[in-house]
């Protein structure tokens, strides 16, 4: 493997050592077009690949796919590369910033500034499923939500924002996610005799809240009989 000073510096490679990261979707014309300017200008790719290494004198691109692709459309036999830190972190900073990948906004912390520019990239996508979408009134009720303990994004949907199940909301997930925080734990239980005084259903709310299981069925005396048991118990919480 490489020295690890190799990192960050400039060096020239066998294209027949590279092997691209993903097979490349551009079209023809722009391949072959690019290829025949890369040639008749000296066959020299001004902006190096991005590379990390996989073996002795073996190289895999991480950014730039385009690039490859056009070197060897040129039947250039070297060409410049940067070699990258083999991390996870490089390889996703490298993507963004080739602009192979989007990236994502935390939608559990996100400013209302970040959430409204993120849903007008999107909307503005062409073909785009959330072209329907009002960005001011989705942004509102977005900034408005507790997103910090949302786990998915079925509450977006709740939310009654023009983002709907399917298409809509998949392609919102394509610039956020989540990292929610523990939900916060339900108030102290009052005591016995005053439970003793509410409804039933009111003690199904109480029980719900806890995440009580087969709370929805249970009569008031069954109720009355879990909550007592968790102050026997000491656990009021």
């Amino acid at each position: 493997m490489s020295d690890f000073s190799d990192v960050g510096q400039l060096k020239k490679f066998y294209l027949e050592n590279i092997v691209p990261n993903e097979d490349s979707n551009e079209s023809e014309f722009l391949v072959n077009a690019t290829a025949k300017i890369l040639a008749k200008n000296g066959g020299r790719n001004w902006i190096p690949l991005m590379v990390k290494e996989t073996g002795e004198d073996q190289y895999q691109v991480v950014g730039s796919n385009f690039i490859h692709t056009v070197a060897e459309a040129a039947g250039l036999k070297k060409v410049w590369c940067i070699v990258i830190e083999p991390t996870p972190e490089a390889e996703e900073t490298i993507k963004v910033l080739a602009k192979e990948i989007t990236p994502k906004v935390n939608l559990s912390n996100a400013s209302r500034d970040e959430i409204k520019a993120t849903l007008q990239y999107l909307i503005s996508q062409p073909n785009s499923p959330l072209k329907t979408v009002s960005l001011l009134s989705a942004t509102e009720k977005l900034e408005q939500a507790s997103r910090e303990y949302w786990n998915n994004f079925d509450p977006v949907i709740s939310l009654k924002c023009g983002i709907t199940k399917g298409k809509k909301l998949d392609t919102f997930k394509t610039a956020f996610y989540l990292t929610p925080l523990p939900p916060p734990p339900p108030p102290p239980l009052p005591p016995i005799d005053e439970l003793k005084a509410l409804k039933v259903t009111e003690l199904r709310k109480i029980a719900k809240e806890r995440g009580v299981a087969g709370y929805a069925k249970m009569s008031k005396v069954a109720l009355i009989g879990y909550f007592s048991q968790l102050e026997i118990s000491g656990d009021r919480s």
